[in-house]
Formats: structure tokens, C-alpha cells, sequence
């Protein structure tokens, strides 16, 4: 462990100096990383320097993590083989390319602090391409009760640092191909979640059993550091006949409670928290909210009641709470958790059906958001057109009722505070909505008369500061002005891929890039031999910036399922940023992509054209 000291620390964040008189405590972590924590921050996960270094047509192109703790005070050296590739420590930018960098060559990356060298990452061989396979273990396909035979394929997944080795490992549900929409009855297949080391390792596989429905709404599962022992658990909905990752069953395997439309409607109902680095079951208490009456949730046919979403957030500021919630139709209710010193306790209950909160009855989403909206240092949850305070009280509901997709994000940084951008099934004269995150004031609003299924926002063009939106036939400014009526290929998910601070489109196997000049998408990456997942909604496997430099990876499947293929970028770029990891809006998202109609992650604080120096996360790391 290296000298503790006290520092005062300056932070100069969008514009605005703030001294800090809070006690820092500087250490050197996983491979000489030197670590800087503030009393009072949020738990993070500490994440090794994630060297990724790929051959290209120049050289080699070699890329590394600045991490949350690490200021503008640190530069770096990066070593191919032992030798120093640069002339002096690179201040700039946190990736290089390598003219002289062979496909057997290794690189190192040391942090240098105060003039001093810190101890070299891992090294990292040369990748072929700029796609990593990560070898997968295919379950064998079955049967339904009623003749019907499935094959499986990898669906939505999620990344955890499993072991607490600064390194993530890839959690991946298995979806039948008989999965249903809780709308369609019918058998399904079982599903499974298993846990991958990047080099393809199968750390576990969890068997969801029987009683546990196949389709986008039903398996939400969350993977994250709960505890903060600096191993992420993972979390999700059981039932009886489930099998842990060491093959023990939870409840009564000879339990079948499937009806002759397919549908579970009666038995019980479980909550598990599992250890992320052996699947073993830690904790199974009854789910809340719970069943009760079917027909409570809008239907007696087992729609409304499963429909299922879940997230983390930092209830109490500085430690991750589980939530849990079902329904969004009708009736809404969410639970809180915390999992501390192996007990599972339950914080809060907020349910539309409370007295005061008929508002809030059917204004939930196909999915939700993560953030402190209100500025307290702790997170609410936007749950559609809704919000929930970090104590279970309601926070606000706009009335607009159900949608599809929502982005919460500082979209228009010429505005305090964040912004919520969604679309809405229910016709009005907001059905494309522009809100202040915190208040659920309306900004801006376009009149619809349908339902609209898709919107999306990122900056994609730089004439205009902040991001833009497009939905329904229209393209907008974060101010609400109308730039244009042809739309980019992809309203989907977005992400930072090449040099610039703009976002990139990310649609079926492909990534493009707005011509904003001749509103037209250009394509910069194909998948071949790729997949996406979740029917017309082509969405990958898991978006997150897991390695390298702050630009994200994208995860897409083989098309037999056999791999994942982890892309990532080798445009060069002189855009310094820390990890997006390492921002708390950004993590949570990562966390809750998963859930239902899944949404691409976004960060908590302005990233595109015209931004401000990115402010510094108050964050410690767990288990160091």
C-alpha cells in the first residue's frame, strides 16, 4: 500500500471550481494503480487499466482505462515489449497507435504520478481484429408438454467484475425460441443464465426452471457489487424448481404450475440473490411486489400482472439497493432492498394502489432510469412517465401514461439539471415529450395521435449543443426545434465509437454515422456473422464501455450462438475521458439495459459537441 495522505483537492467541473475539504485517502491499487477516495462517495467497482490492444493496417492500436480517481495530474507510458513506444508521457489522450507494433507484440500501460512511474498493467497480446470471441456453451434445445421443440440462442447479457480480479465477466441469459410476449400464450423453453470469463470459462449456469416464463418481461436480472466485498452478486426472480449454479434447487422441483395457455399464475414466488463467482444461492425470500389477485393488474389472462422491471440505485447516496417492481399498465409497485452482511432487508414499498398515489397508476415504461434528478446526492427512479424519490415517496407523474422508450440524460447542458426525452403510447399534445428530469415539468412537446414506439437522443450533429431527438417522422434540437424530417436509419441505440465527441448509431449487427450535412446514415462497421437479438427491436447483446479508453464496446452473438463477439474501436482520438464505468448515471444504465424493452446506457453529465470538462465522480472503490 502506498503513503496516506491529506489532500485539499480542486475540481473544476463545467465551469465551476469547488474545494473539497473532504478527507482523501491515496493508495496504489491492482497493478499500481494509484487509487484516490473521498469520504462520503458512492461504491464503485475497481477496474484494472483494461489494455486492449488490436492490429490494424497502421501498426498496432493500443488503448487503456483513465480511471474516476485519476485527474488531469496523471499521464501515462505505454511499453511494447519492454521498450517505451512514446517520447514523453502522454497527457492527452488514453490510446495510441503503434507504427512499429507487430501481431506478437505486448503492451503494458504505466500511470505516471508526480514524475514517477507507477507498476506496469497486465499485459495485453495483439488482437487479429478489433473483436474479441468469447466461446459460449450452447444449452440443448427440449420439448414443450404440448410437442413443441425449441433450440436456444444468447440473449440479453450483462457485465459484473464476478471474482474481483478488475476485470469484467459476462452474464448471459439464454432465451428458447419458443419465448413469449406475455401477450401470447403458449409454452416456453427454460431459461438459463450463465457467467463467462472473457476468455470463454463458464464460471456457472443457473436453470430458471419450469415456473419461470420465457419473453423479454418476465427475467430482469441484476448484477452488481451489492455488498461491497468488490465481487458483484447477481439478483433475479425464482421459483420453485430453479437450480442454482452449484445444483441446488430452490423450492420443490416437482412443482409444476404452467396452465394449458402456458402462462404461471399461481405457486409462489421467489427473490434470489446468488454469489456472482460460483452461482450458489445466498438468499431467497418471497418476492415482492407479490401476485396476489391476477385480475388486480389489469387482465385475468396473466398479462399485466408479470410484467417485471428492476434496477440499482443509490437509495442512501453512498451504498447500491436492489428494486424490484412489477406492472406498469395499471397498477405499479416497486420494492427496495439493500444485501449487507449477508441479509437481504427490505427498505421501502411504493405502490400505486396507496392512498395519494391513483396518479401514478399506469405511467410506467417498458423499461426505466437511474439517477439523482434532484440533486441530494441520491438516486431516484424514472420510472416511465413517473418518478420515485430515493425514499419510496412519489416524486412526480406526468400523466402521459405508458411508453415504449425513454432517454434521461444532461441533454441539454444549456439547462440545470437532466432531461428525460420518451414517447408515449397514449395520443396527446405531448406524445413526444421534452421534461426536466427532476420536476416532471413539461419543456417541450409534439402533439401525436397514435402510439409511437420509438424515439431516441444523441448528439449526431454537431451544429446544434446538446442532443438531438428523433421520433415520429421528426428530428429535433434539445431545444425543441424541428431540423428535419428525415430521420437516420437507426432509432435504437446509440454509441461513442469513433474519435469524436458525437455518438454513433447502433442498429441490428451495424454501426453508422450521421451525415448531418446530407441527412443520411454512413455505414462504419457490419457485423458479419453476427446477430442481434429481440425481434424487430435488433438490439445487441449488452453496450457498455468495458475496456480500453472511454469509447464503448458493442457485444453481438454468433449467429449460432455458439460466441459472443466483443467489438471495439481503433480510431484513434485525442479525447481524454475517464471511463464511463466510473460515472454513476452510466454504471446504472449498464445495470438495468437488461430490463424488458432494453435502452441504450447513457451518462449523467454531458458528452458530445461543446461539452465541458466531465465532472470528477465522487466515487470509492469496494473491497480495496
Amino acid at each position: 500500500m502506498g503513503k496516506r495522505s491529506l489532500w485539499k483537492l480542486t475540481l473544476r467541473t463545467a465551469g465551476l471550481s469547488l474545494l473539497s475539504s473532504a478527507l482523501l485517502v491515496t493508495s496504489l491499487g491492482l497493478g499500481g494503480i494509484p487509487v484516490t477516495q473521498a469520504a462520503g462517495a458512492r461504491q464503485m467497482e475497481f477496474l484494472d487499466r483494461g489494455v486492449v490492444a488490436v492490429k490494424t493496417g497502421a501498426g498496432v492500436f493500443v488503448s487503456w482505462r483513465l480511471l474516476g480517481t485519476e485527474g488531469s495530474n496523471v499521464s501515462f507510458n505505454v511499453y511494447r515489449d519492454g521498450t517505451k513506444v512514446n517520447a514523453s508521457p502522454i497527457t492527452n489522450s488514453t490510446n495510441l497507435q503503434d507504427a512499429s507494433g507487430t501481431s506478437s507484440s505486448k503492451y503494458t500501460v504505466r500511470a505516471v504520478l508526480s514524475g514517477t512511474e507507477q507498476a506496469a498493467s497486465a499485459a495485453a497480446n495483439v488482437w487479429g481484429n478489433n473483436d474479441l470471441t468469447v466461446p459460449l456453451s450452447v444449452p440443448a434445445g427440449g420439448t414443450t408438454p404440448d410437442g413443441v421443440a425449441y433450440t436456444y440462442s444468447a440473449n440479453d447479457a450483462s457485465a459484473g467484475d464476478l471474482d474481483g480480479d478488475g476485470e469484467y465477466e459476462l452474464i448471459v441469459k439464454w432465451d428458447p425460441s419458443n419465448s413469449k410476449d406475455n401477450s401470447q400464450s403458449g409454452y416456453t423453453g427454460e431459461v438459463f443464465i450463465d457467467a463467462y470469463k472473457l476468455n470463454g470459462t463458464r464460471l456457472w449456469r443457473i436453470s430458471l426452471g419450469k415456473n419461470i416464463r420465457a419473453g423479454a418481461h418476465y427475467t430482469q436480472f441484476m448484477v452488481y457489487d451489492l455488498d461491497g466485498d468488490g465481487k458483484a452478486e447477481v439478483a433475479m426472480k425464482t421459483a420453485d424448481g430453479t437450480k442454482d449454479g452449484t445444483g441446488v434447487i430452490i423450492g420443490d422441483a416437482s412443482k409444476d404450475y404452467r396452465n394449458s395457455s402456458g402462462y404461471v399464475l399461481s405457486g409462489p414466488e421467489f427473490l434470489t440473490i446468488f454469489n456472482g463467482q460460483t452461482g450458489k444461492t445466498l438468499s431467497t425470500v418471497n418476492y415482492e411486489p407479490a401476485r396476489g389477485n391476477v385480475s388486480d393488474w389489469g387482465d385475468n389472462y396473466g398479462n399485466r400482472v408479470d410484467r417485471f422491471l428492476a434496477a440499482i440505485a443509490y437509495l442512501d447516496g453512498e451504498r447500491p439497493s436492489l428494486v424490484m417492481a412489477r406492472g406498469y399498465y395499471t397498477r405499479t409497485v416497486l420494492v427496495a432492498y439493500n444485501w449487507r452482511n449477508g441479509q437481504l432487508t427490505k427498505q421501502w414499498t411504493f405502490d400505486s394502489n396507496t392512498s395519494g398515489h391513483s396518479g401514478y397508476a399506469g405511467q410506467g415504461n417498458h423499461n426505466l432510469s437511474v439517477a439523482d434528478v434532484d440533486g441530494d446526492g441520491k438516486d431516484e427512479i424514472v420510472y416511465g412517465a413517473m418518478a420515485v424519490d430515493d425514499n419510496g415517496k412519489g416524486l412526480y407523474t406526468t400523466g402521459l401514461h405508458h411508453g415504449d422508450a425513454m432517454h434521461l440524460s444532461d441533454l441539454d447542458p444549456d439547462r440545470a439539471g437532466l432531461e428525460v426525452f420518451q414517447v408515449h403510447e397514449t395520443a396527446s399534445n405531448a406524445g413526444v415529450e421534452f421534461r426536466d428530469a427532476r420536476t416532471g415539468q413539461l419543456i417541450w412537446g409534439i402533439p401525436t395521435t397514435k402510439d409511437i414506439g420509438r424515439g431516441m437522443a444523441a448528439d449526431i450533429d454537431p451544429r446544434y449543443k446538446g442532443a438531438e431527438v428523433w421520433a415520429d417522422g421528426g428530428l429535433y434540437t434539445a431545444k425543441g426545434q424541428k431540423i428535419g424530417t428525415t430521420l437516420p436509419s437507426s432509432t435504437n441505440f446509440g454509441i461513442w465509437w469513433d474519435g469524436d465527441l458525437l455518438r454513433e448509431l447502433l442498429d441490428s449487427n451495424r454501426i453508422d454515422k450521421w451525415d448531418y450535412a446530407n441527412s443520411k446514415t454512413v455505414n462504419l462497421l457490419t457485423a458479419s456473422g453476427a446477430s442481434s437479438n429481440n425481434g424487430t427491436k435488433s438490439t445487441p447483446n449488452l453496450q457498455a464501455d468495458l475496456f480500453g479508453d472511454w469509447r464503448e464496446e458493442v457485444v453481438w452473438r454468433t449467429n449460432d450462438s455458439s460466441a459472443l463477439r466483443i467489438y471495439t474501436t481503433t480510431a484513434v482520438t485525442d479525447k481524454r475521458i475517464y471511463t464511463l464505468m466510473h460515472d454513476p448515471v452510466y454504471r446504472l444504465g449498464v445495470a438495468w439495459q437488461n430490463v424488458a424493452y432494453n435502452q441504450p446506457p447513457h451518462t449523467g453529465f454531458y458528452l458530445g459537441e461543446g461539452m465541458s470538462t466531465p465532472p470528477v465522480p465522487n466515487i470509492r472503490y469496494a473491497g480495496k
